[in-house]
């Protein structure tokens, strides 16, 4: 292979593909045609000798090799791109890419609208694309440039990965305003009683299946434990779950004031104090001084805190 006229448009493609899997969402994620990606990937095939991606059912699964180059290839993009564009101003208005974001669907109750109104005010030719916490491991995600940003609860991450403090989420306790346990007994807004907590079935939000979280391991430390009946991967579903009336959940207080009115929900304090989560936001710390990066991460940030002092708090 002569790499001085190699074209190094072909990395560009390669990295889109192993962020996508797909010729489609590369091309799209590109900007460029279906068979102007397949054209690229074969000309890649055959500089490289390899076949680089295998189909499997709708997915473009990589080779060994594939896999091998893609970190280096990806290293190299970015160091690249901040070389080239390096402080310089990011002008949204020319701007052409798609953002993709990941988090709970609470972020894409809450703050989406808000973010997505502003976005499309700024930046006409930017896509923002969120996907869900289920999606996979963030740590993954981010060193492979699938997503651009993550908003979740305290995370360990390595040391590449930078972090930001959105906000701080308490939690909430919600159930049904007509359950026969509370109406009429309890004043929402005060704390349910320790005992009545215990005993009555909880629904939580797991992406993982686990039937457990901060709750429980503040429960443990007195001792107590609650009696978690249905784990459910989405805060809308187990919001629904308990407006049907025999379920109670733990959710973030935001969450748990924009649900409550429409679903006739009581809104209660934790019987025992619970350590507040901050709320992040996270990427790779090779795109910190990326202007459009930049750009995305203040907006996010500057919707956050519209949200927050409009009294609609995320």
């Amino acid at each position: 292979m002569n790499f001085a006229a190699f074209d190094l448009n072909l990395l560009h493609v390669f990295d889109a593909l192993m962020r996508e899997r797909s010729v489609t969402r590369a091309g799209e994620a590109l900007g460029l045609s279906q068979p102007a990606v397949s054209a690229a990937l074969n000309r890649l095939r055959h500089l490289l000798d390899d076949q680089l991606f295998v189909r499997r059912g709708n997915d473009m699964v990589p080779t060994p090799r594939s896999e091998d180059l893609a970190e280096p290839i990806r290293e190299a993009l970015a160091k690249l791109e901040t070389a080239l564009i390096g402080d310089r101003f990011f002008d949204p208005r020319a701007a052409e890419r798609t953002f993709t974001l990941l988090g709970a669907d609470f972020f894409s109750m809450l703050l989406m609208p808000e973010l997505a109104t502003r976005i499309a005010a700024k930046a006409p030719n930017i896509a923002v694309r969120f996907l869900d916490s289920a999606k996979g491991d963030i740590t993954r995600l981010l060193q492979e440039d699938v997503i651009d940003a993550a908003l979740e609860r305290p995370l360990t991450t390595p040391d590449w990965i930078a972090t930001e403090l959105m906000f701080d989420s308490p939690f909430a306790i919600i159930a049904s305003a007509d359950h026969p346990a509370i109406a009429g007994k309890l004043v929402p807004g005060t704390a349910l009683p320790l005992d009545l907590f215990c005993e009555m079935p909880h629904a939580i939000r797991s992406i993982d299946g686990s039937m457990q979280g901060y709750i429980d391991d503040a429960l443990s430390s007195l001792g107590r434990r609650r009696k978690v009946s249905l784990a459910l991967p989405h805060f809308q579903s187990v919001a629904l779950v308990v407006a049907k009336g025999k379920f109670i959940a733990a959710v973030p207080s935001q969450f748990a004031r924009v649900v409550a009115p429409s679903l006739n929900l009581a809104i209660f304090e934790p019987p025992i104090p619970v350590p507040v989560p901050e709320i992040k936001l996270y990427w790779h710390s090779r795109h910190t001084n990326n202007p459009a990066h930049r750009w995305l991460r203040q907006e996010i940030m500057e919707a956050v805190r519209f949200i927050w002092n409009t009294g609609d708090r995320p």
